[in-house]
């Protein structure tokens, strides 16, 4: 089995974000429970496995092309929330640096990642949950299929923004429910 095998899936970096001066980026590439485009769902523990294989290096990839290597991830792992990386585009390469440049001016927002399924089953809503992937990249990429999904440049923090959010939220509905009075 070769690339033209793989599977993608995407997700979406944040609003407005830019490229810290060392180029390193990172977020999640996936959120568990969460279905995409494609009507797939991730399910808890679904990396694990391949995470847990020695010496493996996961690929940074621009536009899933395994002829253009970007940078390199420095983290992949799974948390409660999904699949979070850590990496560095690298300036030594044309893409790694046309990548920093269309991040920080906002022209491309997404994450995807190239796996094999190795386990799945349809959920009751006739949706394919997977349950166990085999990772081998995850790429730079213009469309997300995973909206929710998403990676910050260094110094910015997805809590915050989370929290953020969520305060705008209370404080809309505060305005709103005052101009009803």
């Amino acid at each position: 089995m070769g690339w033209d095998t793989l599977e993608t899936k995407f997700a979406r970096f944040g609003d407005g974000l830019s490229v810290s001066e060392d180029a390193v980026i990172e977020g999640y590439a996936s959120l568990f429970g969460e279905t995409d485009q494609g009507g797939d769902v991730v399910g808890k523990g679904a990396y694990a496995r391949s995470l847990a294989v020695e010496g493996k290096r996961i690929k940074m990839l621009w536009q899933h092309d395994p002829a253009q290597p970007i940078g390199v991830w420095d983290e992949v792992r799974e948390d409660d929330r999904g699949l979070w990386v850590k990496g560095r585009l690298l300036d030594s390469t044309q893409k790694g640096r046309e990548a920093a440049a269309l991040i920080a001016a906002g022209a491309l927002d997404g994450l995807s990642i190239g796996y094999r399924t190795k386990r799945a089953v349809k959920n009751d809503k006739g949706q394919r949950l997977l349950t166990e992937l085999e990772l081998w990249e995850v790429s730079v990429v213009t469309f997300p299929m995973l909206p929710s999904a998403r990676v910050a440049a260094k110094g910015h923090s997805l809590e915050a923004e989370d929290s953020l959010r969520e305060l705008a939220a209370v404080l809309s509905g505060a305005r709103l429910e005052l101009a009803r009075r």
